[in-house]
């Protein structure tokens, strides 16, 4: 999720764990907490554009880390409340914030490794997107709020708000999927995998991704009032026997794939006009198949390094009237 959100989640959970007297200070600890896992992101290499991939929501996400986290936490952050709460109490808001930050991540479909170092298993429920202002603004305005007005009622209210729409998230999810695969039996197609995801800021709108017989099909279903589809496009799924028969398997460009599949939870596909291997789960637009990301295999045989990141994220506001259009608009109106 992004940072205001995951500070706003702990910094709320925190105020739940606090009197109305202390609620600045767990406010205060619990917004640290929530954003400190994804210091994470600072663990980079010029030289592997992947590491970032193996080590962004691995072990500061980890459920055994939440202890250690928090005390660090609460080392940095004691010295700015110690007038207001005891050590302890410091460290319950800490592990409370913290803990909330790998929980709201895993509701996303990007992945985390809760049960690290035991399992790198992606948990991805798919259940909300990663930005979502439907969800942040309310509680960041009821949080700040019940620090103002020292009311606890309105931390209740911004609790109620949060298990509410997550739970409704959910729900869309359950839907989005019976929708899938409602699409894919019309066409007659006995899916190998399938997974939905709800677009850029909001629960109607969701990414349908499903491969039958080596090709990704990439589509959109609208919830909102009677079910509409957006037909997409199709892309073949990446093999490396016919797309990179050449590549060495003991070369690092190759282990690399592998890295990329692990992280794409293996949604991975070839972009014959770009030649470029995308992680097909994301795009600007829900039904189509230009991926937000994806790596750039060298082809020259004497090549010895890691393959190249690549990023596709700048045309996403030129596009914004067709993804309005989408979902609000007549875009989407194919029944089946």
């Amino acid at each position: 999720m992004d940072p205001i959100t995951q500070g706003t989640f702990g910094g709320i959970f925190s105020q739940a764990f606090s009197s109305q007297r202390k609620m600045f200070a767990a406010s205060f600890v619990g917004i640290i907490a929530g954003l400190s896992p994804d210091l994470d992101t600072l663990i980079r290499s010029n030289e592997d554009p992947l590491l970032h991939l193996e080590f962004h929501r691995q072990f500061t996400h980890s459920f055994i880390f939440i202890p250690f986290g928090a005390l660090i936490v609460t080392l940095f952050t004691f010295y700015f409340v110690k007038k207001y709460v005891t050590f302890f109490e410091n460290y319950i808001f800490a592990c409370v914030g913290y803990s909330t930050h790998a929980l709201l991540d895993a509701c996303t479909s990007y992945g985390t490794q809760l049960l690290w170092p035991f399992s790198n298993y992606r948990f991805a429920w798919n259940s909300i997107s990663i930005i979502d202002p439907l969800l942040t603004l309310p509680i960041l305005i009821l949080m700040i709020l019940a620090v103002i007005l020292k009311k606890k009622f309105l931390n209740i209210i911004g609790l109620i708000w949060i298990f509410s729409y997550l739970g409704f998230g959910f729900f869309q999810s359950s839907v989005a999927l019976k929708e899938a695969k409602n699409l894919a039996k019309y066409r007659n197609h006995d899916f190998q995998k399938i997974t939905v995801k709800p677009s850029l800021g909001n629960l109607f709108l969701w990414k349908i991704v499903y491969l039958y017989e080596g090709k990704y099909y990439v589509d959109s279903v609208n919830l909102i009032g009677q079910t509409k589809f957006c037909f997409g496009e199709t892309i073949d799924k990446l093999d490396t026997n016919i797309h990179y028969k050449n590549l060495d398997k003991d070369s690092k460009q190759f282990k690399d794939i592998l890295r990329f599949s692990w992280f794409s939870q293996e949604y991975i596909a070839y972009d014959k006009d770009k030649d470029l291997i995308i992680d097909v789960r994301y795009s600007a637009i829900p039904n189509e198949a230009e991926g937000l990301w994806g790596i750039k295999i060298n082809s020259d045989p004497n090549y010895k390094d890691h393959v190249k990141w690549v990023v596709n994220r700048g045309n996403f506001f030129e596009r914004g009237p067709k993804f309005k259009a989408m979902l609000f608009g007549d875009f989407c109106n194919k029944e089946i």
